[in-house]
């Protein structure tokens, strides 16, 4: 063991009883021999149970009707989600104009987000209307067990048919070893053939077969390497139904949809046969599994909320330039939410 190594061993200690779920990162949360002994499956077990006791407290916040589709699927769809009105401005807000943007390229598919800090949404009221909704925010809550403040931002997807290696996205997969949520609303029709989001129904569920594969993927999780030694395990379609799920279900659905989805369950993006383009609006809530309370969520204090992306941003760009340590997201300065790719 290296002076760095004991130096560091009280934080990877620490990230047990946190989000922390990279394998290759914390020698703790990666040792095989701890693994064996229940170590994952705990962390597993534990964040499911006191993610149900969270989501009861949450429940009155939102439909009947949509809890039974969540607590069945893992995922909503509200098609017309914004009166055609609000949709039109809130179009007219995000195209015809140029952001400060970032772009992350994996494989053939670039992702370019547009971060909404509270100075560019005082300007793009229809947008702010969007992550201020009473209903996305209770769901969100709901689906993720936790009450917060999700993190939002323009989003494109822009996919290339052919070159470079495959979209990781497009292989099924589990965000992270418990229950977070994400939600998009499309601003464009999005079709079978434009890499539409892709879910297996019902496994946001941890059933036993489910705890059992998350105990046998722990066990080689490094060695496997990639995604999974980063903690965000891949399944096989194959592999589904011995799971005891169906097959994944590709989300294609028309402009103004919403779709708000447990990200703990398998997903992806389906593969696109042709270049394309998708924007939408993107937002994310993902907190401390091992707390048993639902609020107190220090990024939604003033002068941090709705700056989460900008801030976090300043300190991958410092972790960059200062510890040699690379920032994934791209600065390409100014760009169309639609516009061609920069890196």
């Amino acid at each position: 063991m290296t002076p760095y190594d004991i130096l560091k061993s009280p934080l990877w200690l620490a990230e047990i009883a946190s989000p922390a779920k990279s394998f290759a990162a914390n020698p703790i949360l990666g040792n095989r021999r701890l693994n064996e002994r229940g170590l994952h499956r705990a962390r597993v077990e534990i964040a499911a149970r006191m993610a149900e006791a969270r989501r009861k407290r949450l429940a009155h916040r939102v439909d009947a009707a949509d809890r039974a589709a969540y607590d069945r699927d893992g995922f909503l769809v509200k098609e017309n989600f914004l009166a055609p009105e609000a949709f039109k401005r809130l179009r007219a807000e995000v195209f015809g104009r140029t952001f400060p943007a970032r772009e992350m390229r994996q494989g053939r598919t670039v992702t370019r987000m547009v971060p909404l800090p509270a100075s560019l949404l005082a300007s793009m009221p229809a947008t702010r209307e969007v992550v201020e909704s009473p209903f996305l925010r209770a769901a969100m809550h709901y689906m993720s067990s936790r009450a917060g403040e999700p993190t939002f931002f323009i989003q494109t997807v822009l996919a290339e048919a052919q070159g470079r290696k495959p979209d990781p996205q497009t292989d099924l997969h589990a965000d992270t070893f418990h229950s977070t949520v994400k939600c998009w609303l499309f601003l464009d029709d999005v079709g079978p053939d434009d890499g539409p989001f892709r879910f297996v129904p019902g496994s946001h569920r941890l059933t036993e077969a489910r705890l059992k594969w998350e105990y046998e993927q722990s066990l080689h999780a490094l060695e496997t390497g990639g995604h999974t030694a980063l903690g965000s395990f891949r399944v096989k379609e194959a592999e589904l139904s011995a799971l005891g799920f169906g097959d994944p279900v590709a989300v294609t659905v028309p402009a103004n949809t919403l779709v708000i989805a447990d990200t703990f369950a398998f997903h992806g993006r389906t593969p696109s046969p042709k270049p394309t383009v998708r924007v939408e609006i993107n937002g994310n809530l993902r907190r401390n599994p091992f707390l048993p309370w639902t609020g107190l969520d220090p990024l939604a204090l003033p002068g941090i909320r709705f700056n989460q992306m900008t801030l976090n941003m300043a300190w991958a760009d410092f972790r960059e330039r200062r510890l040699g340590k690379r920032n994934v997201w791209r600065d390409v300065g100014e760009t169309a939410a639609d516009g061609p790719v920069r890196v």
